[in-house]
């Protein structure tokens, strides 16, 4: 079987074309710049270089089928004939209380959806316009929602209300609904296998740290508390979200400076976390050069992001009360030693342990590590995400009839010999390239084609 993974943003399509049968990914891309000038479609298969083309996309509709018709092209696309794709798994921000896991997409769950946008504007709208332009061009196919929030939906009460009146929960939803689900989902389940554990004797912190990010405290093997709120906009500090903050200080500015509501929620959203700080960057990279450089700013964002981190490692560690492992991942938790060596720094007493060496050296996306000391009563692992395969396990057995809730599923990565073939080629080029890296790596890459790898 055949099947297709899109993650719809405002302005960007991801995609990625799975063979199930082969267990193995034939094309992933991401189409740029839907709805604006200039968009452009970067493709790219095993085995071939990247295919770029600039192609005009005034909606989600037109950037969909401009996937469609470049996964069948005969020059450069993974298969014959589109109508191969079987099911469709798409990325929805916001289930709400609606969804507790994954879904078949029918008109009325669509219509659900529509009725809970305003709990995500700046997310489910996007989404769904994704998943209406896939169904015109893809009638054929089943079409699954997998929701970002659906992990968390195992949060006890107390944590996800807020000291607000209850009404507003009864009549509006205003709750903590959390984030990132599939990628917590999946190191959760990763970092399970590497305890040697059952999944649901596990405790974990897990810290997914990228332009957008959110931390989980998972209590055995399911979420009880996360970081980000009712929209992602609360919790850690971002690549351009505040996170955290008193919730007075939006009033005090629009009266200050005049802003509208809108204006005001645009720059907590677009305008604040380390480019608000730094005043000029997004990049991580961006920032530490900055600071190697001398740029006080930018070493401010490392010590403020990195600090908002560390807090809440110590707060969910007083809520878990036992905690096995500590969990880096997403593109800063991945390859950010940075931020991840400063959140760590002087948790001793807390039994986190972190070994700068082996911290330095985990730099990979294409293998788990430990960057714990040795005698660390906590392991410390990074344990690069993979939420297109959550999504495309999902979609298939949905198809199949098999799906169910996380607490009763299990999916193929949760098998201790589980090599992603994807990724396993390109380890060696890693090994090259960051010393110690081999001697940190818990988890046997195996082999695989070495094609587009960085």
């Amino acid at each position: 079987m055949i099947i297709l993974t899109l993650n719809c943003g405002s302005s960007s399509v991801k995609y990625q074309l799975f063979d199930w049968s082969r267990r193995m990914a034939l094309a992933t891309g991401i189409v740029e710049r839907v709805t604006q000038e200039g968009s452009r479609i970067t493709h790219s298969v095993p085995g071939r270089d990247d295919y770029e083309r600039e192609h005009p996309c005034p909606d989600h509709t037109e950037a969909i089928q401009l996937i469609m018709d470049t996964l069948q092209d005969k020059a450069v696309g993974a298969i014959s004939d589109i109508r191969e794709v079987k099911a469709v798994g798409h990325r929805t921000v916001h289930g709400g209380e609606a969804f507790k896991q994954s879904v078949e997409i029918t008109d009325e769950a669509l219509e659900t959806f529509r009725t809970l946008q305003s709990l995500a504007p700046l997310h489910n709208p996007a989404n769904i316009m994704g998943i209406e332009a896939a169904r015109k061009v893809l009638p054929d196919a089943t079409h699954c929602a997998v929701m970002d929030t659906a992990w968390h939906q195992t949060m006890p009460k107390h944590a996800f209300l807020y000291a607000t009146p209850y009404e507003w929960y009864e009549k509006y939803g205003v709750r903590r609904y959390g984030f990132h689900g599939t990628s917590f989902l999946y190191t959760a389940k990763r970092a399970a296998v590497l305890l040697g554990k059952d999944p649901f004797d596990t405790n974990l912190i897990i810290a997914h740290i990228g332009n957008g990010a959110s931390m989980c405290a998972v209590k055995d093997g399911v979420s009880v508390d996360t970081t980000m709120g009712l929209t992602p906009l609360e919790g850690l500090i971002m690549g351009t979200r505040s996170g955290d903050m008193d919730p007075a200080i939006p009033f005090f500015i629009m009266d200050k400076m005049g802003m509208s509501p809108e204006e005001t929620e645009r720059m907590l959203n677009k305008k604040s976390g380390v480019l608000g700080i730094t005043q000029q960057y997004v990049d991580r990279r961006d920032i530490e050069n900055a600071a190697k450089d001398g740029d006080e700013q930018a070493q401010l964002a490392i010590d403020m992001e990195a600090y908002r981190i560390k807090k809440y490692i110590g707060a969910y560690s007083a809520v878990l009360g036992r905690v096995d492992a500590i969990v880096f991942t997403a593109g800063v938790g991945e390859r950010g030693p940075v931020i991840r060596g400063k959140a760590l720094d002087n948790l001793a007493n807390l039994g986190i342990k972190v070994d700068p060496d082996k911290n330095n050296a985990s730099m990979t996306k294409n293998a788990e590590t430990d960057i714990a000391t040795d005698d660390s009563p906590v392991r410390i692992f990074v344990i690069p995400t993979n939420e297109e395969l959550v999504m495309t396990e999902d979609a298939y057995a949905l198809v199949q009839g098999t799906y169910d809730v996380h607490t009763n599923f299990t999916y193929s990565f949760q098998n201790p010999s589980y090599v992603n073939p994807e990724r396993a080629g390109c380890v060696d080029r890693d090994f090259a390239k960051w010393d110690g890296l081999r001697d940190i790596v818990i988890s046997p890459p195996g082999t695989g084609p070495t094609d587009n790898c960085d």
